[in-house]
């Protein structure tokens, strides 16, 4: 019987790196975790583990890297496999898929933290057996990857559901937003870190009753109404550090039902307990997806 192929994934964060080596996405050997400090840092911390796992398990077929951003996925662009334009200090314009390439010597699959993290979502977690939905994450950035008829929506680049805009409730006039670029969007006004920004602590301290959480849940449900609206998913499936507070998912069904005031008739959304869920990877969603895109580029270039 021959040995098992063997596959790498990334799921690269802005706050933390994770990293795993596997036989397949449902089957992990090995796993490490390490803050996200300067690219050459935390890159070479990321190649030493497949290098260590390379002599204690044996070759690597190939790597998935599921990365924070933006990013350039175009295959023709002279930045392909880069972090383009990031707000992350030192990050910007950072080729990751060629100093992991010219380390390991081995195939280098690469994508979006939150694109990988659905494809997981479909394959194994809570979109298993769905063909439309949307996935987001909610941490220190916001993210959504959007699959329609079975197949991860991008256009000239991926999608930015971070960045969209949302209408500014009256509670709330008084902060002008954490996001760099645009202020007040979607993750200027709802990510961890606005959080932190508005109140003078992380979320994660601040009590379940806190107005915050009702703050946090009428911007999320004015995301779900935007998703909802332009891309008419069976589900949409919130995950990320925020989402920890689990008192957010009945807040949120509750004003999504509030803001769409029976406009649609996507049967889906009528029933908002199954249509706004949780990740059901339990925060392995990313490194899951890592290693699906790994082993299909195995596969795509072994049938070549």
């Amino acid at each position: 019987m021959g040995r098992k192929k063997l596959f790498g994934g990334i799921e690269g964060g802005g706050t933390k790196f994770n990293c795993v080596i596997g036989p397949s996405p449902e089957e992990v050997w090995a796993r490490t975790s390490f803050p996200t400090t300067t690219p050459e840092e935390t890159l070479t911390r990321a190649i030493g583990f497949f290098q260590e796992g390379k002599a204690e398990y044996g070759i690597l077929s190939a790597i998935g890297v599921a990365s924070f951003g933006p990013v350039d996925l175009n295959r023709h662009s002279q930045h392909y496999g880069y972090i383009t334009t990031a707000p992350k200090p030192n990050w910007t314009y950072i080729d990751v898929v060629g100093n992991i390439t010219r380390a390991l010597n081995i195939p280098v699959a690469f994508d979006t933290d939150v694109n990988c993290a659905t494809l997981a979502e479909g394959a194994f977690g809570a979109a298993r057996g769905l063909r439309n939905f949307v996935y987001v994450t909610v941490g220190t950035g916001i993210g959504a990857g959007v699959v329609a008829d079975g197949r991860l929506v991008n256009g000239a680049m991926h999608p930015e559901v971070g960045h969209m805009l949302l209408p500014r409730f009256d509670e709330d006039n008084d902060f002008r937003g954490s996001c760099a670029f645009h202020g007040d969007c979607l993750e200027g006004l709802a990510s961890g870190p606005a959080i932190e920004a508005r109140w003078g602590c992380k979320g994660q301290d601040l009590p379940s009753g806190h107005p915050a959480w009702a703050l946090q849940a009428r911007y999320l449900a004015a995301m779900c109404i935007n998703l909802t609206l332009c891309y008419a998913p069976e589900r949409i499936i919130l995950g990320g550090g925020v989402m920890s507070q689990k008192q957010l998912f009945a807040m949120t069904r509750t004003e999504f039902s509030k803001l769409l005031n029976g406009y649609t008739t996507l049967p889906a959304a009528a029933d908002p307990d199954n249509y706004i869920v949780p990740s059901a990877l339990d925060g392995h969603s990313g490194e899951v997806g890592a290693l699906i895109v790994a082993e299909k580029l195995f596969q795509q270039s072994d049938s070549q």
